[in-house]
């Protein structure tokens, strides 16, 4: 009896998650196929699903129009530039607070978190005004600093709660060797926390890549990454679904690749440490 109340368990929580996973791709694979369809196909009511007439013309449109390799490589460089910003500033601030903490720690760390609650719309005029002054307006490094600073908090939380499950005498032992601190993060502590740093890394790069409201407001030709690509596919005269379609479809194929071959990587580090 109690195995057959089991296995029932099983089979819902299967099917549930099954389920969840359709509605969660099924976006994804409506975009893709929309992609080959022409614009009167696109917005044909009742929708077709697979029987339409398949092109690739939608595609061609977009490389002709805009410079795809451009906006590629200007996400790519952000999205690594800011992750790599961040760790910068987030490992010596999360192995401070993992291994020297005080009685402030955990409010630094909710405060640091609840300022990802707040819109972004409401700093997007003073940081707006500051890019400008400063030169950085449809600047890479802009875009980086501000991205690294709009994903801190998650990557100083992630790193801590890493770093809080390696063990304090380790890095004790370091010290009694005579590891100075730069030694003691470089050599001891990041060696031991590579799945931990890799997720993190996995995560920020997705985050940046897909982050649009940023770019869209301080980027214009020059820096613009793969979001502001997508965008110029919304204009006046309307929306042109079958071309928008190609365009974002070309925009996520690269990190929806990176995390299909990263999977393994990311579920290592995101479950770092929860097994003794």
């Amino acid at each position: 009896m109690a195995r057959s109340v089991s296995n029932s368990r099983k089979w819902v929580f299967t099917l549930l998650a099954w389920t969840a996973a359709l509605l969660i791709f099924f976006p994804i694979l409506w975009t893709v196929l929309t992609s080959f369809k022409t614009e009167g196909e696109a917005i044909a009511s009742p929708p077709r699903f697979l029987f339409f007439d398949w092109t690739t013309e939608n595609y061609a449109t977009v490389q002709e129009r805009s410079n795809y390799f451009r906006h590629f490589m200007n996400s790519v460089v952000i999205s690594i530039g800011s992750t790599l910003l961040g760790l910068l500033v987030a490992v010596p601030a999360a192995w401070s607070m993992a291994f020297q903490p005080t009685r402030r720690t955990k409010d630094l760390l909710m405060w640091m978190l609840s300022t990802k609650m707040m819109p972004a719309v409401g700093v997007l005029i003073p940081i707006y005004i500051l890019f400008q002054r400063a030169g950085l307006l449809d600047n890479r490094f802009g875009v980086m600093v501000v991205l690294m600073l709009m994903n801190l908090p998650i990557i100083v939380w992630m790193l801590y709660t890493y770093f809080r499950e390696i063990p304090g005498e380790i890095l004790e032992a370091a010290r009694m060797d005579g590891a100075g601190l730069w030694n003691e993060i470089r050599h001891v502590l990041t060696p031991m926390a590579v799945p931990g740093i890799a997720s993190t890394m996995l995560l920020n790069i997705i985050l940046a890549w897909n982050e649009a409201f940023w770019t869209l407001n301080l980027t214009a030709s020059k820096a613009a990454p793969l979001t502001a690509f997508i965008a110029s596919y919304s204009s006046p005269e309307g929306l042109f679904y079958a071309k928008l379609s190609a365009a974002s479809t070309m925009a996520i194929a690269p990190i929806l690749v990176m995390g299909w071959f990263s999977q393994k990587q990311l579920v290592r580090g995101l479950t770092f440490g929860a097994v003794k």
